[in-house]
């Protein structure tokens, strides 16, 4: 029986509402509502938040990097040695960083933060909203909020091309990376 289908007996009918209860005619006799079988519909159960999100890195100098890549547990090779690459450049390695990919186990901010503590996080193809951040902003925006300081950039797929827009991006990303880790 679905919340759009339910049948309340008149006895329920009448201590919700009482004397309010408008009868018109005669009243008819209720019947109880004969039971309907329907086959069980394909419930998906809601993502529960995971218990503790599983991370590349060590999380050394409590950044995390939060990227959105179906297919790969947290992300491909190619976008992983462009990500060391930048990580090289800002002076820190894989083992200073903790990656998530959000494609795999959605994350939720509020549990995020209880369990890595981050100083920063950096979304990499990733809407702030939908780690449910009550604050939206723009790419290669540096964004101080609750102790922490966020910044949103392109998908690493996106920034590791060689076209005219790759390279402006990068250097989009470079003066936000620069002022972030005062390199």
């Amino acid at each position: 029986m679905s919340l759009n289908n339910i049948a309340l007996s008149g006895l329920i009918i009448e201590e919700w509402y009482g004397d309010s209860t408008l009868v018109m005619g005669s009243p008819a006799p209720i019947k109880p509502p004969e039971p309907s079988v329907q086959p069980a519909a394909a419930a998906t159960p809601p993502t529960p938040e995971p218990q503790e999100y599983k991370f590349l890195g060590k999380n050394t100098r409590r950044t995390t990097i939060i990227v959105d890549s179906p297919g790969s547990p947290f992300l491909p090779d190619a976008e992983l040695t462009f990500l060391t690459k930048i990580l090289e450049a800002c002076r820190m390695n894989i083992g200073d960083v903790a990656i998530i990919n959000h494609h795999t186990a959605p994350v939720a901010i509020t549990p995020l933060r209880q369990q890595l503590q981050p100083a920063n996080i950096i979304l990499f193809g990733v809407e702030p909203t939908a780690i449910r951040l009550p604050i939206n902003f723009p790419e290669f925006k540096l964004q101080p909020y609750d102790q922490c300081t966020y910044l949103a950039a392109p998908p690493l797929e996106q920034l590791a091309g060689n076209s005219t827009e790759s390279k402006l991006l990068k250097s989009k990303l470079w003066v936000c990376l620069k002022a972030l880790f005062d390199v």
